[in-house]
Order: structure tokens, then sequence, then C-alpha cells
């Protein structure tokens, strides 16, 4: 089973715990909740660590009573939910067949691509020269947290995408949502002053990736344009 398989299989267990909790005129303890829902603590205590993670459910330590250690309690974070990969798949399907209405899509999506690719992308010092290899390194760190799962290819001038965060949406907009990944990485590597940049991006160019064409650039290795000389006069 699949780590996503294994996410899908305890949403429902997770919901009713979460609904438990709503039902309650009071925070509930592990125990409680346990005894509510006829599930092993541990399960429950699983669960509950995932929705104070997503920031569903908050934890807190109940006013002690009497002697001994005060009871671990938890509620409802107040608040309307936060919604889950459906709604924001509906909302970058909106957003991009309205980029889509723009006569220079393609364009305009990897404009944006750039904004966002610099600000992404772990920041350095401004002093700081790299090279080629610390770049492509960099670059793969960012698409390795964006969902991307890249590594490089050929001998270091490709990387190669084996997973898409956006596939079911790249087939039909792919004019758009391809050159706003291109644009993504063009400026990280431009963020960190890199001697590469991401010549291209070829989509599905092998059955299970995509390949980014890498190219040197020449603007830090130029050297000062050189300056006619002065004629001598007698």
């Amino acid at each position: 089973m699949t780590r996503a398989d294994s996410d899908d299989a305890d949403k429902p267990r997770r919901a009713a715990v979460l609904e438990a909790l709503r039902s309650s005129d009071d925070p509930l303890g592990v125990t409680e909740l346990a005894e509510r829902l006829g599930i092993h603590p541990n399960t429950v205590r699983f669960h509950l660590d995932a929705l104070v993670t997503l920031g569903l459910v908050d934890r807190r330590l109940e006013e002690p009573s009497g002697r001994g250690r005060p009871r671990t309690v938890h509620a409802p974070h107040p608040g309307m939910d936060r919604g889950g990969r459906r709604e924001y798949h509906l909302l970058a399907k909106i957003l991009l067949s309205q980029l889509s209405t723009n006569p220079d899509a393609g364009a305009a999506a990897e404009a944006a691509g750039r904004n966002w690719g610099g600000y992404l992308v772990e920041q350095v010092d401004p002093t700081h020269r790299m090279d080629a290899a610390e770049a492509t390194q960099r670059l793969t760190a960012m698409m390795t947290e964006l969902g991307f799962a890249p590594e490089s290819a050929g001998d270091g001038d490709r990387i190669r995408l084996r997973h898409c965060p956006f596939l079911e949406l790249a087939e039909e907009y792919s004019s758009t949502l391809c050159p706003l990944h291109l644009g993504l990485m063009r400026g990280a590597l431009t963020q960190v002053r890199a001697p590469i940049a991401a010549a291209r991006l070829e989509p599905f160019a092998e059955p299970d990736a995509c390949l980014v064409h890498l190219s040197p650039t020449h603007s830090r290795t130029a050297g000062p344009r050189p300056q006619p000389r002065r004629r001598r006069s007698n």
C-alpha cells in the first residue's frame, strides 16, 4: 500500500474522531474518544496527532482539579474547515482556465513562474559564487520540495522530473502549466545567480518523466569589454 492509499484509508476514521470532538460540549481525552468510537486508544492518538498537525484540533492541559497530573484534552479548532486536495485542484483549474484566455498565455504563465521561483528557492549570500553542480543541487532541492521528484540525467545537463503534482491539469492545460513550471526553474536559477539556465522543458519526453534541459550562462565569465587605445599625439 502506498502512502497516498494509507492516507485515503485513514480519512473516514480521522473524520469520525473530529466529528466526535465537534459533537461534544466539552473537550475530550484519548480514553473518552476511544470509548465513544469503539477503537483502540493508540489509534485515537494517531489520528489526534494528525488533526493537531493539520490545525483542525487544539490540544491543551485541563485545569487541575486535585492531586495528580493534569489531563490532556482535545477540542476542535474554531473556524471553518480548511478544505482538501480536491478543493485546491478546482481552484487551480479555475485560475488556469482564466489564464488560458490570455492571448499570450504561455508567456504570462512563464513570467508568473519566474516571480515565484525566485521566492521559493533557498536564498544565498549575495557574495556567494556557485558552480553548476551547486546550482543544480539547489534547483533539485526546490523541485523536490514542490513534489516533482527530480533526478539528474545525462551528464548533468538535464533533470528528469518523474512526478507532476498537477498531472491531471497538465493533460488539459499543458500550454500554460508547463511554461509556468519552466518559469519557476528559471526564476530560481536567476535568483541564486547560477552559472546555468533552464533552457527548455520537454513535457512527457519519456513515458514516465519530463526533461529539463540546462545550459551554461556566460554573463559571469565574460571579461571586461576592451577599450579602444588612445592615439598618441605628436
